[in-house]
């Protein structure tokens, strides 16, 4: 099954638009008070963060390699 370029443009695009809002977000949350409890300690704030944005990440560049294979055959 081969796909049209439109659609792999399409993919490799949003895998890079993930790419490039995630990390602006994640510099957010580190700072973010909530991030760390009195102690210095990780939050669940941080935690349930660090998992959302790495998970999006991960799919975000699979996304983007899935595209650039679809482009390129």
């Amino acid at each position: 099954m081969t796909m049209p370029l439109s659609l792999a443009l399409v993919l490799i695009l949003a895998g890079v638009w993930t790419l490039i809002v995630w990390p602006p977000f994640l510099r957010r949350i580190l700072k973010d008070p909530r991030a760390r409890d009195g102690e210095g300690r990780r939050t669940r704030f941080m935690t349930v963060h660090l998992m959302l944005i790495s998970t999006s990440m991960i799919l975000g560049l699979a996304t983007a390699v899935i595209g650039v294979r679809a482009a390129v055959g």
